[in-house]
């Protein structure tokens, strides 16, 4: 069974820093590209990075200074590094995996259905001014 799990997720101050794990099984992490969202409370999901199998990642434009993203392939895992959070980083954060299935899949609507195919069941974050 194919399966996206993250962890890592809890509370932190302003200004302090937090590492999510997004750990995969039933296929190998460098087979798919990954992305990282997040959807904070009533807003719309944000896309944070996209990471392609071959490990090239792309931070958006928002984050990147604060964000970091690496992954090790031996773990199967990749890692969202997050620093100087801010209150506004406050959401829950999922990890989605893209195998090029033809499958949609059933996520919480961060993107289209057949754009990945697996996804976590995220983990919250949540940052106190």
């Amino acid at each position: 069974e194919r399966q996206v799990v993250e962890s890592g997720g809890g509370s932190v101050q302003a200004g302090g820093s937090l590492t999510l794990s997004c750990t995969v099984s039933g296929f190998r992490l460098d087979d798919a590209d990954m992305g990282w969202y997040r959807q904070a409370p009533g807003a719309e999901c944000e896309q944070v990075s996209f990471t392609s199998d071959d490990g090239t990642t792309r931070i958006t434009d928002s984050f990147q200074g604060r964000f970091t993203v690496t992954r090790d392939t031996a773990k199967n895992t990749i890692y969202l590094q997050m620093n100087s959070l801010r209150s506004e980083d406050t959401a829950v954060y999922y990890c989605a995996a893209d195998l090029g299935e033809s499958t949609p899949s059933d996520g919480p609507g961060c993107a289209g259905p057949y754009e990945y195919n697996y996804w976590g069941q995220g983990t919250q974050v949540t940052v106190s001014s």
